[in-house]
């Protein structure tokens, strides 16, 4: 099972995506902290402690014991980590700033633009950069292993875990996705070893993915979970936990963001795997290619040889 690093490894962009990542793991008051200075790090790291303390609506006491909780030696260390977080931040905005993570009515079109491809871009180089490759090398192992493979995910989730089912299929896997609770505790129930299961949740609290990992844990199977949040009921359950960093927001709740992060894994999965046996894969999808082929309409709009209209 995972366990959260230290704060201060890595670039100064770390602290933000580690205190994302630990918010489950926080008190109430500690949560307010982290809210405050994931939201605007440029001037929290300008503020005393007892600034901070009073932005977050709580004591210096709480303000210093979140410091440690997330990594760091004392307040000090992580106002230095905040202000160098908040330089990067603002190197890759866009046109020169950061775009807000929240719109109101005032903004434009050209804002909403802005901003979602800042925060979806930003998603996909965070999850990069902070994606374990040796959970990832652990995850590829036992689904290439693995006699079945089952899937779990809800909502936007649950479109992932189709798309990684669909993928799996077409090299020649055995797979299946669940987003349906009984039918996917049913599922994981029968599950054993040799088997694996994944668990897809951007939060990683969704009860109904929580429940049939959990049930797969118990039955033998070996267990992932692809969340944004170690540390989340989702991991207790898992031999292998991959983290997406994505930041989703009032209007953007269950948005692209963290479906772009949990299809970057899902693909990084998917073709480390195919490459284990590049031959047999290729052949595979050449197979798979070919039967759908024909159901294209190419013809009746005129596309010629090379496949121009």
């Amino acid at each position: 099972m995972s366990a959260a690093g230290p704060a201060v490894d890595g670039h100064p962009g770390d602290v933000l995506v580690r205190l994302r990542s630990s918010l489950p793991n926080l008190q109430p008051a500690e949560q307010r902290v982290a809210h405050v200075v994931i939201s605007d790090p440029a001037s929290s790291a300008h503020l005393s402690i007892t600034g901070l303390a009073e932005q977050a609506a709580t004591s210096v006491a709480t303000v210093a014991r979140f410091a440690r909780k997330v990594g760091f030696n004392g307040y000090p260390e992580l106002r230095i980590a905040l202000a160098g977080a908040a330089a990067r931040e603002d190197v890759l905005g866009v046109n020169g700033r950061q775009p807000p993570a929240e719109l109101d009515e005032s903004a434009s079109l050209a804002d909403i633009v802005s901003s979602i491809v800042h925060h979806e871009t930003r998603a996909l180089q965070e999850t990069a950069e902070h994606l374990q490759l040796g959970a990832a090398q652990a995850a590829v192992d036992a689904i290439s292993a693995a006699s079945r493979v089952d899937i779990f995910g809800i909502g936007a989730s649950g479109a992932v875990a189709d798309d990684f089912r669909q993928k799996l299929h077409r090299i020649g896997r055995i797979a299946f996705s669940w987003n349906e609770i009984h039918a996917a505790s049913t599922a994981a129930s029968l599950l054993a070893s040799g088997n694996v299961a994944i668990g897809i949740s951007h939060s990683g609290a969704t009860v109904d993915t929580v429940e049939p990992l959990t049930r797969a844990h118990e039955a033998g199977a070996t267990t992932i979970a692809i969340t944004n949040f170690d540390g989340s009921p989702l991991t207790k359950s898992a031999d292998i936990v991959l983290t997406t960093a994505a930041r989703e927001t009032t209007f953007r709740s269950g948005a692209t963001a963290s479906r772009t992060a949990q299809l970057a894994v899902v693909d990084i999965l998917f073709v480390a795997i195919a490459r284990q046996n590049l031959a047999a894969s290729t052949e595979a999808l050449s197979k798979t290619h070919d039967a759908v082929t024909g159901r294209r309409l190419a013809a009746s709009r005129g596309v010629d040889s090379r496949g121009r209209v």
